[in-house]
């Protein structure tokens, strides 16, 4: 838990979560926790989907394609300000499909937050996550599946669920078959160098 809670409270994560409070009315307390157990559920997602050939492409397409080339991580106040996430709900429909509810679902469940809240937060979430994967996507000379494939996977530590889906063995971690909030954690704090810790580094500023 200390680890997550020392990259939000980096510069930019005490921002990330303080715009969070700011568009939704709850507390800082509730909006780490959300952002600690959003963010891998997504790129768990991104996993699952580029094992195929469309997913794949799609995705690094996105990534390639200059929109998301990191620059919102330099203006967070800019992008909540705009007040515009529909980008993160396209995102989110694209990555998530017809797992949204039930991630919501969990999340809010696991969380205490309503899933209405949970709603608003994880678009919010989504570009800038596509923002940092972008810039790495440019920086590794990403150009293939395989090197996607690669490079998600390592942001996620790798997965110990053999053929289990990435996006249930991050969050499942005790094999309950439940989303936890303490799985994600566990997921987060782990000490693999350039996993989901190194991820969140990244993208708070910290080394």
């Amino acid at each position: 838990m200390s680890g997550i809670l020392d990259l939000l409270n980096s510069d930019m994560g005490k921002e990330l979560i303080g715009n969070i409070t700011e568009k939704t009315g709850i507390n800082a307390s509730q909006a780490t926790n959300v952002v600690s157990s959003g963010l891998p559920a997504i790129l768990g997602a991104m996993k699952d989907n580029v094992t195929s050939s469309d997913g794949a492409s799609n995705l690094l397409g996105a990534l390639t394609s200059g929109k998301h080339d990191g620059s919102i991580l330099d203006n967070l106040g800019g992008f909540f300000n705009g007040g515009d996430f529909s980008d993160g709900s396209k995102i989110l429909g694209h990555v998530l499909g017809s797992k949204q509810d039930n991630v919501v679902n969990n999340l809010s469940q696991n969380t205490g937050v309503d899933s209405s809240i949970i709603s608003k937060i994880l678009p919010m979430l989504a570009p800038i996550i596509m923002g940092y994967l972008g810039k790495q996507t440019k920086n590794n000379g990403v150009s293939d599946s395989a090197g996607l494939g690669g490079l998600l996977g390592g942001l996620l530590g790798g997965s110990s669920g053999g053929n289990n889906s990435i996006l249930t063995s991050v969050l499942d971690q005790n094999g309950d078959g439940k989303l936890d909030v303490s799985d994600a954690m566990s997921a987060i704090s782990g000490k693999k160098k350039g996993g989901l810790g190194g991820f969140l580094g990244g993208l708070f500023g910290k080394k």
